[in-house]
């Protein structure tokens, strides 16, 4: 048996390459004992539908990753297309959170974090488990409520850019 190659791809190449990879744009949010935080993440994915699931990547150099750390529970936000003004305030770092959150229509489900009005679509999670990964902690959630609108265009990352990405118009039988 060889021994296993250590090499690894170049960062430049790796973040090129995912460059190439559209995904949904989120609002993380929290609120609790920790305090309230809320960042732009694309990095969200279902696990499992059985107890309903998702994983969040958060970058650990963030000052969120703490507080949603500390709150153990968070709320994925899934961005409209309208809503790209959102995403800019939460992506930016030295924004004050006040700051932040006057950008949106807000209220609370059932962990108390903040839930968007007019997004796609709202997952309010409890957090189950943590595991570090390289440079992010990898927060995975149990969905203790939800709510969609499915009449909205919603808002992807790809190629470095937001973009509208639209409902798929129904098809008629000949």
């Amino acid at each position: 048996m060889s021994e296993v190659d250590k090499r690894t791809v170049d960062k430049a190449i790796f973040r090129e390459a995912m460059a190439g990879l559209g995904a949904a744009v989120n609002v993380i949010t929290t609120d609790g004992p920790g305090g309230l935080a809320g960042c732009t993440a694309s990095a969200v994915c279902a696990v499992t539908d059985e107890p309903p699931t998702l994983l969040v990547c958060i970058n650990r150099a963030s000052r969120n990753n703490a507080v949603m750390r500390e709150n153990a529970r968070l709320c994925v936000n899934v961005l409209c297309a309208d809503q790209r003004d959102i995403a800019m305030r939460f992506a930016t770092k030295d924004l004050a959170i006040e700051t932040r959150f006057a950008s949106g229509d807000w209220d609370v489900l059932e962990t108390g974090a903040p839930a968007l009005r007019g997004a796609v679509s709202v997952l309010d999670c409890e957090v189950t488990s943590i595991t570090e990964v390289g440079t992010h902690t990898v927060f995975f959630c149990e969905v203790k409520a939800a709510r969609a609108t499915s009449a909205l265009d919603g808002l992807i990352y790809f190629a470095r850019g937001f973009h509208r990405v639209g409902m798929v118009a129904p098809t008629h039988a000949a």
